[in-house]
Protein backbone atom coordinates (compact mmCIF):
# COMPACT_ATOMS: atom_id res chain seq x y z
CA UNK A 1 0.00 0.00 0.00
CA UNK A 2 2.17 2.95 -0.97
CA UNK A 3 5.15 1.60 0.50
CA UNK A 4 4.28 1.69 3.60
CA UNK A 5 4.63 -0.64 5.83
CA UNK A 6 3.28 -1.68 8.95
CA UNK A 7 5.60 0.41 11.25
CA UNK A 8 4.76 3.66 9.11
CA UNK A 9 1.20 3.06 9.60
CA UNK A 10 1.51 2.87 13.23
CA UNK A 11 3.59 5.96 13.83
CA UNK A 12 1.02 7.20 11.08
CA UNK A 13 -2.09 6.48 13.44
CA UNK A 14 -0.27 7.81 16.44
CA UNK A 15 0.58 10.68 15.38
CA UNK A 16 -3.40 11.10 14.35
CA UNK A 17 -4.60 9.84 17.20
CA UNK A 18 -2.14 13.02 19.01
CA UNK A 19 -3.77 15.55 16.39
CA UNK A 20 -7.09 14.86 16.71
CA UNK A 21 -7.91 12.66 19.64
CA UNK A 22 -9.83 9.41 20.50
CA UNK A 23 -13.48 10.95 20.03
CA UNK A 24 -12.71 12.91 16.24
CA UNK A 25 -10.82 10.08 14.39
CA UNK A 26 -14.31 7.77 13.99
CA UNK A 27 -16.07 11.07 12.63
CA UNK A 28 -12.91 11.53 10.49
CA UNK A 29 -12.97 7.88 9.50
CA UNK A 30 -16.72 8.09 8.69
CA UNK A 31 -16.67 11.18 7.05
CA UNK A 32 -13.49 9.51 4.75
CA UNK A 33 -15.48 6.67 3.93
CA UNK A 34 -18.24 8.72 2.60
CA UNK A 35 -16.30 11.06 0.34
CA UNK A 36 -14.39 7.73 -1.28
CA UNK A 37 -17.85 6.34 -1.94
CA UNK A 38 -19.25 9.48 -3.29
CA UNK A 39 -15.99 10.01 -5.60
CA UNK A 40 -16.41 6.04 -6.86
CA UNK A 41 -19.96 6.78 -7.62
CA UNK A 42 -19.68 10.05 -9.36
CA UNK A 43 -16.64 8.39 -11.68
CA UNK A 44 -19.35 5.56 -12.55
CA UNK A 45 -21.57 8.00 -13.24
CA UNK A 46 -19.27 10.52 -15.94
CA UNK A 47 -18.35 6.90 -17.36
CA UNK A 48 -21.70 5.51 -18.05
CA UNK A 49 -22.59 8.83 -20.05
CA UNK A 50 -19.52 9.05 -22.11
CA UNK A 51 -20.86 5.49 -23.44
CA UNK A 52 -24.49 6.90 -23.50
CA UNK A 53 -22.80 10.06 -25.40
CA UNK A 54 -20.13 7.49 -27.65
CA UNK A 55 -23.62 5.19 -28.41
CA UNK A 56 -25.27 8.31 -30.03
CA UNK A 57 -22.03 9.67 -32.43
CA UNK A 58 -22.90 9.03 -35.89
CA UNK A 59 -20.76 6.34 -37.12
CA UNK A 60 -19.89 4.35 -33.85
CA UNK A 61 -21.51 1.52 -33.72
CA UNK A 62 -20.70 0.96 -37.41
CA UNK A 63 -17.54 1.08 -37.06
CA UNK A 64 -17.67 -1.02 -34.06
CA UNK A 65 -19.07 -3.62 -36.47
CA UNK A 66 -16.20 -3.07 -38.80
CA UNK A 67 -13.56 -3.76 -35.91
CA UNK A 68 -15.58 -6.71 -34.47
CA UNK A 69 -15.15 -8.42 -38.08
CA UNK A 70 -12.18 -7.74 -38.83
CA UNK A 71 -11.27 -9.30 -35.20
CA UNK A 72 -12.87 -12.51 -36.84
CA UNK A 73 -11.10 -12.43 -39.49
CA UNK A 74 -8.07 -11.95 -37.89
CA UNK A 75 -8.94 -15.32 -36.06
CA UNK A 76 -9.93 -17.19 -38.64
CA UNK A 77 -6.18 -16.61 -40.45
CA UNK A 78 -4.77 -17.89 -36.93
CA UNK A 79 -7.10 -21.09 -37.33
CA UNK A 80 -6.27 -21.84 -40.75
CA UNK A 81 -1.72 -20.98 -39.89
CA UNK A 82 -2.30 -23.77 -37.14
CA UNK A 83 -4.19 -26.11 -39.36
CA UNK A 84 -1.52 -26.14 -42.01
Amino acid sequence: MFGLGTPELIVILAIAFLVFGGKKLPEIGAGLGKAISSFKKGISEVEEGGKEIIGDIPGVKEVAEVKQKVQQVKDLGKIDNLLK
